[in-house]
């Protein structure tokens, strides 16, 4: 194992050095793009070494979980790193005005502070796949106070700046439209087993919180199915990632 994680990572130090190598080629955004990359990495890594201790004590991981994720690492990662590193996509370049990459930055630094942030708040709560923790608990401080899954809300933005720093039509676009499968697939599972697991106390959470942006449930739309009961009560269905939650990514 120890083998094959120092291949991986000689792997992506080679990559990014070809990355840096073909700036003139890519863009300025090209080496931005990289830095959320390394970002996210950084951000995430002393949270997945202190949950390892964690006991699961519910996990809902499917086979579709896992060709989401699949999914996700092949629009947010390989793609833009496939592109970077050989003009393959070079038919889908399009020249962007400079303006993106500004916009480019500053989205994902507040990207990558709300994804900080984030992991903060949950703690040992947090997990990549849906699941529940021995202890687990009911996060509704910090970022979490208005918005429910505010780590989707930092992923989204930041693959909204990988479209504006990669200026191809292929590896640019491609993080947000993974990130908005899993999305709408997971946003309701994941928050169906919040409910199990706290049950009214998540409906009064829900009823003051919006899924990515603060607001109570009259002002959410995507993502939700048609109403449905639950212990006779009438409310919207929704089921899927962040542990408080877990998330993708």
């Amino acid at each position: 194992m120890l083998i094959v994680k120092i291949l991986i990572m000689g792997l992506v130090l080679a990559a990014s050095a070809v990355i840096v190598l073909r700036t003139p080629v890519n863009g300025w955004g090209s080496l931005l793009w990289l830095v959320g990359q390394f970002g996210m990495g950084f951000i995430r890594f002393p949270f997945e070494q202190e949950n390892r201790a964690n006991v699961v004590v519910e996990s809902r991981k499917t086979v579709l979980e896992k060709l989401l994720l699949a999914c996700v690492f092949l629009g947010t990662f390989l793609l833009p790193v496939v592109q970077l590193t050989t003009g393959l996509f070079g038919f889908a370049n399009v020249a962007l005005p400079p303006w993106t990459v500004v916009a480019g930055a500053l989205v994902l630094a507040l990207g990558l502070w709300l994804f900080w942030r984030s992991h903060v708040d949950l703690g040992r709560n947090w997990s990549v796949t849906l699941e529940v923790r021995e202890g687990h608990t009911l996060i509704e401080a910090g970022v979490y106070r208005r918005v429910r899954h505010p780590m989707y809300s930092a992923l989204f933005l930041i693959f909204i700046a990988q479209a504006l720093l990669i200026s191809n039509l292929v590896a640019g676009p491609s993080g947000v439209v993974s990130m908005a499968i899993i999305y709408l697939f997971r946003v309701r599972q994941e928050e169906a087993m919040m409910r199990d697991r706290f049950g009214e106390r998540y409906e009064q959470y829900c009823s003051r919180t919006g899924r990515l942006i603060p607001g109570g449930r009259r002002r959410e739309r995507w993502g939700q199915s048609a109403g449905v009961r639950v212990k006779g009560q009438s409310h919207q269905a929704r089921k899927p990632t962040e542990a408080h939650r877990s998330d993708s990514d």
